[in-house]
């Protein structure tokens, strides 16, 4: 269904193109899977168990599951850990419970269809069916898509824009995301991806980045990640917190963690909650604003356990906790399942809606990716609802440029899916680079939403994508000069 048909049939049906319902957070019924069935609260409710507990592999899911879902599923899974995953499997109880949510299973593949269906299962347990066969892969897609890599200013370290750093401190998850950006040095390494392994001690590397924001007073913002924050001993987390807020350029700190998310039972632990009130404390008397960043891309995966957890967070004295998301087809690709998930987050769990990234560029991405006409679309399609500063973007992250609101491209082939991009800053790898700030930076469509004669196009210029792009640039340049003139 499109985004235009799919706002007409609500329209139709309400009088409205989306109507507006409080959400109610709901924890499923763990117990409904047989793996779970004699589960307690208090076992759910412990971190220690939903850690051990994380579903790893196949022979762990079926353990779960069963038979209520055919062995043609656990086969498509197989098949696609094997030869598409750019992301180990790893899923924590609290983010599989979020998975056919509603559903009350009754006999042998009495389950498939609903999981099949589900949007949390299909960024998080990919199978090799929903991969596209005609473009898997993007020719442009890359495994750092960012060039987060290239712009380390030490190891870990990547200054990309003016004021502000990331900071990687780990390369580890409780949970990993079948869209991974990071998918070159996060996680554990699959049959197709042999990953990147930071080489220095972490002592080593975290007093390598405090030593460079040390002597560079221009930075003031610093996203403390990974990996996920999570995965950090909170003792050892909070040491590198604390040497971060000596630092007097430092004004603004983000943790990023997914966790808060699929593990938040982790940030309800007593020791967890104590040290974020420390941390947040002394931000406070520093005048320094910390807030934390996660990752939910569906209102199924918004139950009282996370608003449990973000509550304890701001109590905590967190200044704010905002998601980003990202735009995945078959998830949340239509203003109908984005506006949800914005309530969902805003009135269910005091989340800020964010950012709604688009999808990068990395390998057997293609069908979860959208269009930048599409994701337009989308940006017009949820405006007005909710408050404005509520109001998520929605962003296009263009490599050598960074974040870019997908209103602000300065041309666009259509035809060939390219659209064009230009800056006004400066990255760390830059510093020289006199035509930086005049360059024109290229983003690619996905090709299978491209009209036949794009198609046709990147068929014939598939096997030189270089080639392709500078005659994609001319063109446009020719393009832009004859309107010009006719202007």
């Amino acid at each position: 269904m499109t985004i235009e048909t799919s706002v007409g049939s609500i329209i139709a049906e309400t009088g409205q193109p989306y109507p507006y319902r409080r959400p109610e957070p709901v924890e499923p019924d763990w117990t409904r899977f047989p793996g779970w069935a004699d589960v307690t609260t208090s076992e759910w409710e412990s971190v220690q168990w939903q850690r051990a507990h994380c579903v790893k592999n196949v022979r762990q899911l079926r353990a779960l599951w069963g038979d209520l879902v055919d062995e043609s599923f656990y086969a498509d899974l197989e098949r696609d850990q094997a030869e598409r995953a750019t992301m180990s499997m790893l899923v924590p109880p609290q983010m599989l419970n979020t998975m056919a949510p509603h559903e009350t299973p009754h006999g042998p593949g009495s389950l498939t269809e609903a999981i099949y269906a589900d949007p949390v299962r299909r960024y998080m347990l990919p199978v090799f069916s929903e991969r596209r066969t005609d473009w898997p892969s993007h020719p442009y897609a890359t495994r750092d898509s960012l060039h987060e890599h290239d712009m380390w200013v030490a190891e870990g370290l990547t200054h990309r824009y003016p004021t502000k750093v990331l900071a990687e401190l780990l390369s580890t998850c409780p949970q990993y995301c079948g869209h991974c950006t990071r998918m070159d040095l996060v996680g554990n390494s699959t049959p197709v991806i042999d990953k990147l392994k930071f080489l220095g001690k972490p002592v080593d590397r975290h007093a390598a980045m405090l030593d460079y924001l040390r002597r560079t007073p221009a930075v003031r913002d610093v996203v403390v990640s990974g990996g996920d924050v999570a995965n950090m001993p909170w003792a050892r987390l909070e040491d590198f917190l604390s040497r971060l807020l000596e630092i007097e350029n430092i004004r603004d700190i983000r943790l990023a963690t997914k966790a808060l998310m699929g593990l938040p039972q982790h940030w309800l632990q007593d020791d967890v909650r104590a040290g974020v009130e420390r941390v947040a404390s002394t931000a406070r008397e520093r005048g320094v604003s910390l807030a934390i960043h996660t990752h939910v891309n569906h209102a199924a995966s918004v139950t009282p356990l996370v608003a449990r957890a973000t509550k304890a967070m701001l109590d905590a004295g967190v200044r704010d906790v905002r998601n980003q998301g990202v735009l995945l087809n078959g998830v949340n690709a239509d203003p109908h399942a984005l506006l949800d998930l914005c309530f969902a987050l805003l009135d269910g769990a005091q989340i800020m809606p964010y950012y709604f990234y688009m999808c990068d560029m990395i390998p057997f991405s293609e069908h979860w990716r959208v269009s930048v006409a599409d994701a337009q679309r989308l940006q017009h399609h949820i405006m007005g609802y909710l408050p404005g500063f509520a109001t998520p973007r929605i962003v296009c992250d263009v490599p050598f440029v960074g974040k870019r609101w997908v209103h602000q491209l300065s041309d666009y082939d259509h035809e060939r899916g390219i659209s064009y991009w230009t800056k006004n800053y400066r990255t760390s790898i830059e510093a020289s680079d006199p035509d930086a700030l005049t360059r024109t930076y290229a983003y690619y469509d996905p090709i299978h939403t491209l009209p036949a004669e794009g198609q046709q196009w990147w068929r014939r210029h598939a096997d030189d994508p270089h080639e392709a792009a500078s005659q994609a640039a001319a063109a446009s340049r020719t393009a832009a000069a004859a309107q010009a003139v006719h202007a």
